[in-house]
């Protein structure tokens, strides 16, 4: 079936993945997926950056394919923060090539590696890490891009206070979790949320699916990160956001080809593609 067709008064529109480590592909995989994206009814990718060395890597991506890779430059927070000279080499780095990045990110705040810590009855200092996003959202309102978060749960709630400090609207909060009451204030504020292939059998994700505005979401895969359900055992693949648009078609009751064009502008107009 050609992928990017529905019947012949609705026409699929294309996909474009939100969120996907292309770097950390291997260079074979990197091939495969970006030589088969446009017959896989994918336009293109947001590559996010897990820190300097990623950034460089998703650059070089983006020159060799500019039509399909879109990078986005920041630094992994589930992860030792780097030391004062290399934060800095980063920010001159990201400063440098502006003009190249699609956004900042992914950026946000450590809640898998604090619960680990916590669970061990290990201390740890959240705090050089909001410094560290703070700096982030403030070179994304200086660069005027948007920023692409890793917050999840009460972390969320952290980068909502942050973002509201330095006047931030264009914000993405990817593999989104947490309370009602943090959905609606993230709603209420137009930031945008999305969705992986585990919407299809993930509870938590379906109902946020069901409340969240259709005109605040988008579709992501977050490769190479692996999936279950019935995506177990194969390689995470940008052509999965398709499954995505299927599931949150069917949890919004729209027809796919209306679910695919409302994923597709929702992406092309947050990122200005």
């Amino acid at each position: 079936m050609n992928l990017t067709q529905g019947t012949r008064s609705e026409p699929f529109a294309p996909l474009i993945d939100a969120h996907i480590h292309l770097d950390s592909y291997s260079e074979v995989q990197q091939q495969e997926i970006l030589s088969g994206l446009v017959d896989a009814g994918v336009e293109g990718v947001i590559a996010v950056s897990m820190d300097h060395d990623s950034a460089r890597a998703n650059l070089q991506l983006a020159q060799r394919y500019p039509s399909l890779v879109h990078p986005a430059f920041g630094f992994h927070p589930e992860q030792p923060i780097p030391d004062a000279a290399d934060i800095l080499e980063l920010f001159s780095w990201m400063k440098q090539h502006a003009k190249d990045m699609i956004a900042v990110g992914e950026v946000g705040l450590p809640y898998y590696t604090r619960m680990e810590a916590t669970e061990a009855g290990l201390p740890f200092d959240s705090v050089p890490y909001e410094e560290l996003l703070e700096r982030f959202i403030a070179f994304a309102r200086d660069q005027d891009k948007p920023i692409v978060l890793h917050a999840v749960y009460e972390d969320a709630d952290t980068a909502c206070l942050l973002l509201a400090k330095h006047h931030i609207k264009r914000a993405h909060f990817h593999w989104f979790k947490g309370s009602p009451d943090t959905v609606q204030h993230m709603a209420e504020q137009g930031y945008l949320i999305s969705f992986t292939p585990d919407i299809e059998y993930e509870e938590e994700i379906q109902e946020l699916a069901r409340v969240y505005p259709s005109s605040l979401v988008m579709s992501e895969t977050d490769g190479p990160w692996p999936f279950e359900g019935p995506f177990s055992g194969q390689m995470t693949h940008p052509r999965m956001t398709a499954d995505v648009a299927s599931a949150w078609s069917r949890i919004q009751g729209l027809s796919l080809p209306e679910a695919r064009r409302i994923l597709y502008a929702n992406a092309k107009r947050f990122y200005g593609i």
